[in-house]
């Protein structure tokens, strides 16, 4: 399978949305740029960005397909594709992924082969956090296989565990827009660009 890289901020972002919502169960997108050329399987794949969707109503047809649309002119504006999907459950201990969440993402696969779904451990979101929460699985020939992590490489990664703590302890989830933010106020920017700024500073610091 294809080796994935994680940016900062993709990262940064995913953990931040679970951390704003620990009592919800919460969704988002991931964009990526694939590198090399083929058909997703062999190739190295750039996961670029996290877009948040929702924390309460995770599979309202309409408001999905609104934000489905909405991300995926953005990526095109990026010269991005959307690459996957991530969640958290509401209970702590939950890591599955629900029939509707299969539906996302089997999508997502038919328009990107190699697709990801990433599931965040709620046990491992922490003030210093020590491991990594997210467990990931890649599309392969129509089956969600389990991604080993020797093929998940992190930007950063010397330096990520410090700056997701300066982010927990300076409480920069509570910067995170996703598209329930938005739908109650539109001029709450669901791109995110300010906790953009934010994680740049941070990861700045180490």
């Amino acid at each position: 399978m294809a080796v994935v890289h994680f940016s900062a901020r993709a990262y940064c972002k995913i953990v931040l949305h679970a951390a704003k919502y620990p009592h919800c169960a919460i969704n988002g997108l991931l964009l990526a740029r694939q590198k090399g050329k083929g058909d997703g399987k062999s190739s190295e794949l750039q996961i670029e960005d996290a877009i948040p969707l929702f924390h309460l109503c995770l599979h309202v047809s309409p408001m999905a397909e609104v934000a489905l649309t909405l991300v995926d002119q953005l990526a095109t504006r990026k010269g991005l594709v959307i690459a996957g999907y991530y969640l958290a459950n509401e209970n702590i201990n939950d890591m599955s992924t629900d029939k509707p969440a299969h539906r996302i993402a089997d999508k997502i696969a038919e328009n990107f082969p190699g697709a990801l779904i990433a599931v965040i451990d709620n046990k491992e979101i922490t003030l210093g956090m020590g491991s990594n929460p997210l467990r990931i699985s890649q599309n392969s020939d129509g089956k969600w296989k389990t991604k080993d992590k020797s093929n998940i490489i992190f930007e950063d990664d010397d330096s990520l565990t410090e700056t997701m703590y300066l982010l927990m302890k300076t409480e920069a989830y509570r910067n995170v827009v996703d598209f329930d933010n938005h739908l109650d106020n539109v001029a709450l920017d669901w791109q995110n660009l300010e906790l953009n700024d934010i994680i740049e500073e941070a990861r700045k610091k180490y």
